[in-house]
Order: structure tokens, then sequence, then C-alpha cells
């Protein structure tokens, strides 16, 4: 079977499993009726049902009717929810990929108490604009369901496989990651206004500056300091600005963070066991 005719069930219809599904859609490979979306409230997923996914507050039902299981709970709502569907779980027939922080493939199976192969993928919010940066593990599943799994993420964006005891790693770095992009665009677009621009114009120029840096690196393969070397002559404003920045602790700010994020996200199920 085709990776674009099986049925895909994402349980967990939140803001991720929710962009997910719409990604997916919009990628132009998936039809909404090939998705089914689960919530506790199901009113929550009423945009969904118009734009003709299904929508169901039933895992059980979700599971029973796809072969590709997509987890998108938080890890404190993941037991409960394995304990639902574990009698549906069929290893025959079924591929869990779950998008859990903190959670193994061990623990999964161990929790259903059977040998389903278990693909664990840590995408980011930009994969509502196809532009995630996903990457995928596995200690367990065939190498044609890791392909599988990666036609299916590169759908959204640019997907690689990684070790899966780095996926926590990948969860500070590429998911919370995003965040902290976001924020240093949102912090230079103030600095924008201070210095005399309209909010509005100072956001999209910040953002669109954000888009050229990282285009740059992605398209020329270069490191960024080489970059940051064409704009950085001697006595210039540039390198004054960035030794400015470093003074505070720029660099060392975002390293902590993301440090900081990855012990959290390795805690995130353990916590609640």
């Amino acid at each position: 079977m085709n990776i674009h005719s099986k049925r895909i069930a994402v349980l967990g219809g939140g803001n991720m499993g929710a962009l997910l599904a719409k990604g997916l859609v919009a990628s132009g490979n998936y039809a909404p009726e090939h998705i089914t979306v689960t919530r506790r409230n199901i009113r929550l997923l009423d945009a969904l049902a118009k734009d003709g996914f299904h929508v169901t507050d039933n895992n059980k039902v979700a599971v029973a009717s796809s072969e590709i299981i997509v987890i998108t709970v938080l890890p404190q709502q993941l037991n409960k929810m394995l304990d639902t569907i574990k009698d549906d779980v069929d290893p025959e027939k079924h591929l869990i990929v779950s998008i859990v922080s903190g959670v193994s493939g061990h623990d999964i199976t161990s929790r259903i108490g059977k040998e389903v192969q278990v693909v664990r993928a840590m995408p980011n919010t930009a994969i509502a604009v196809r532009e995630s940066m996903t990457c995928i593990a596995t200690g367990n599943a065939s190498k044609a369901n890791m392909e599988l799994v990666k036609q299916l993420f590169d759908t959204v964006g640019e997907t690689i496989e990684i070790h899966e005891e780095l996926i926590t790693s990948a969860t500070a770095l590429c998911a919370c990651g995003i965040a902290f992009f976001l924020r240093s665009i949102r912090a230079a677009s103030q600095g924008g206004t201070e210095i005399g621009f309209h909010a509005a114009e100072a956001l999209h120029m910040a953002a669109q500056t954000a888009k050229g840096a990282a285009s740059l690196l992605l398209t020329q393969k270069t490191h960024p300091e080489n970059e940051i070397d064409k704009v950085t002559s001697p006595k210039g404003c540039t390198i004054a600005g960035l030794n400015e920045m470093e003074h505070f602790g720029f660099s060392s700010a975002l390293i902590k963070g993301i440090i900081m994020s990855a012990n959290k996200a390795g805690g995130l199920y353990t916590e609640d066991k």
C-alpha cells in the first residue's frame, strides 16, 4: 500500500496534531478523509470537520480505522491513552509514530504489551507552512517503515534520521527552538521600534532579515561566522552591536536555554509516573 493511501489517526488534536493534519493535506499528498483526528473536547475540532477530516473523541475507533497511529498527546496523558487503545493495536497492521516528549519507543511497547513498531518524531510548529525541521528515530522499526515516516514528514518540511537517545535534544533544539528564534525576532523588532520604525514595519523587517539569514546558511552551506564576517568591518556598527549583545550574554543565554529545555523535556514523562 502506498503511504499516501494509508489511513492516519492523529490521537490528540491539539496544536501540533491539528497542524500536522492540515500540513499533510496542504502538501497535496493526502486527502482529509484519510485522516482521523481525536480530541476529548470534540467541539474544538469543528474547523477540521468542516474541512473534511474525520473527527472523534473515541481513540479506539480512530485506531481501528487506521494503519498509521500518530500520538501527539502530552506526556502526562500518554499512559491513560495507551491503556485505552492497547487492545486495538495490531502489530501486523499498525505503525505508531510518537510525537511525545521524553517517551522512548520501549516505554510505549511496554505499556501496550505488544511489539508494535514505534517511530519517534519531533517536528515543530512550522509544520503549518510546510517548513518543519523534523527529527525521526526508532529502536525497533524496519527500514521500510522509517522511510515511510520520512516520506510523511518530508511533505511538511525537512526530515533527518537521528539516534533515539538524541530525540530529547532534538526537542529542545528544534521543537522548543522555534520559540527561541521567534523571541529573538520579537526582540529585534522591539529594537527596531525604539530606533524609529512603526511596530508592524519593524516586525516585518526583522522577520524577513531572519529568514534571509537562515536561507544564507541553508543555501550556501556555510558557517554562521563566515557570513557574519562579511558584514563586520573594522570599527563598524555591526561588530559594535554584536559585542554589546555578547557583553550581556546573548549566546550564553541561548545555549543555557536550550540545555534547560532538553533537561526539562527528558523528565516530563517520568515526572508523572
